[in-house]
């Protein structure tokens, strides 16, 4: 018998996560039940994979630049990151307004929604709104200041502290390059070596995936609003997520015509990847398997995958930044108010950056749309309008974070010379006896 593809084990674990939280609705104790003894797994496969970014993002990273051997290929390599990076994010800003000023989802909302979506939600969008406040308080160069950790350890214990960490990486890996080869060496062997020791973690986490998201999808079925709240903001969600479509679509054509690899190729290797970050909701939680598939079944070699997506999984929020745009319009629309296009150039520009200092963290996005919010003069307050179907276009903006970060791998690899012809796959297995 053929062996299932990871892939089709995902999604048969989510499409049976949703059928047994709709069945365990209809009974009292059900929802309960679930939150009880379903949920804490897909918690805990969660954290199994949060527990591993940081070690993979320091092993992987400090490889990767001790492998470059030379500091100009690591400027070239970051340089052409971080611009195709830029550039991805501006065209996803763009695609988001462009499809709100169209269908102009905030007008069929009417006042009494409104004031329920309000009062429903103040709550949470006010400790949205402290937190904005706290991190708009900082002066203009606390971007720079938060980058640089005074405690390696400390910024490591956090996964929001994930730039930080790239920081020292990238400082240490440049040191590994300035010393003498014979003194590098055996510290360069030992991170080899934690790296695959990592990347075979990864391996092993993954065979518990499709119940990790059986129970993650049946809790946040069971966990959902209303109905009656998600009618409301039924063509908010259509405008997201038709950008966010519009965006994969962008990136398959992008890396077939830059590449020449076939959109099969392309959504076949990374689509694990994809269905587990819509699980999760979390950039960083993917990472380990996004560089995985990227390398293993993409075809990027591993010197530009520990670079490449490290930056990314922290820096490149095209879902995210796509879903600002959407949600500032919409509420300024909800709230009777005319975006004039100076204002809609200064969302692209926020957006664009809050997307940058945003944690690759569920929920983070939330805390940058407050900014952008405050930028374009719309009251915050109508954060609580979007509440309601917040968590899943979360989960959909993810999907497009991973699959942006997947397509900037293979443009920066396709243009260094670091693309193979023939991936090679590994197995978690493949040093048994046979």
């Amino acid at each position: 018998m053929r062996k299932l593809e990871l892939h089709w084990k995902i999604l048969i674990g989510m499409f049976l996560g949703v059928l047994f939280a709709f069945i365990m609705v209809n009974f009292s104790w059900g929802p309960e039940f679930v939150s009880d003894f379903i949920k804490p797994f897909g918690t805990i496969f969660i954290n199994a994979l949060k527990l591993i970014a940081v070690p993979l993002i320091l092993a992987s990273l400090i490889k990767g630049i001790s492998d470059l051997k030379d500091i100009s290929k690591l400027s070239k390599m970051g340089g052409r990151t971080i611009g195709i990076y830029i550039l991805t994010t501006v065209i996803a800003v763009t695609i988001g307004l462009g499809i709100v000023n169209i269908i102009k989802p905030g007008n069929s909302i009417s006042e009494a929604t409104r004031l329920e979506l309000v009062e429903n939600y103040s709550g949470d969008a006010n400790e949205k709104i402290m937190a904005a406040a706290k991190q708009q308080e900082s002066g203009p160069l606390q971007a720079l200041v938060d980058l640089v950790p005074s405690n390696i350890f400390k910024a490591a214990s956090d996964n929001g502290n994930m730039l930080q960490v790239i920081f020292f990486a990238i400082f240490f890996g440049i040191g590994l390059i300035l010393i003498p080869e014979k003194q590098a060496k055996p510290v360069k062997d030992f991170f080899d070596g934690f790296n695959e020791v990592i990347l075979k973690l990864i391996d092993l986490i993954m065979l518990a995936a499709p119940y990790g998201v059986f129970a993650l999808l049946a809790a946040l079925v069971v966990e959902a609003p209303s109905a009656d709240l998600f009618k409301a903001l039924a063509w908010y969600a259509i405008c997201v997520l038709l950008g966010l479509v519009i965006m994969i679509g962008f990136y398959i054509l992008v890396v077939y015509i830059f590449t020449k690899r076939s959109p099969s190729f392309f959504i076949k290797g990374i689509s694990p990847a994809q269905l587990l970050a819509f699980s999760t909701s979390s950039s960083a939680a993917t990472l380990p398997v996004t560089m995985e598939r990227v390398e293993e079944h993409l075809g990027v070699e591993e010197e530009v995958t520990s670079f490449v997506l490290p930056i990314g999984a922290t820096v490149n929020m095209d879902g995210s930044s796509l879903y600002q745009a959407v949600a500032a319009v919409f509420i300024a629309q909800a709230f009777g108010m005319d975006l004039d296009l100076y204002t809609q150039l200064g969302i692209i520009v926020t957006a664009t950056l809050a997307s940058i200092g945003s944690a690759a963290v569920p929920g983070a996005g939330m805390v940058m749309l407050v900014i952008v919010l405050a930028q374009a003069g719309i009251p915050e307050a109508g954060l609580a309008l979007i509440f309601a179907v917040d968590r899943p276009l979360d989960m959909c903006r993810t999907v497009v974070n991973v699959t942006g970060d997947a397509t900037v791998s293979m443009l920066v690899a396709k243009s260094i010379g670091k693309l193979k012809e023939e991936p090679v796959e590994k197995n978690w297995d493949d040093n048994f006896p046979s």
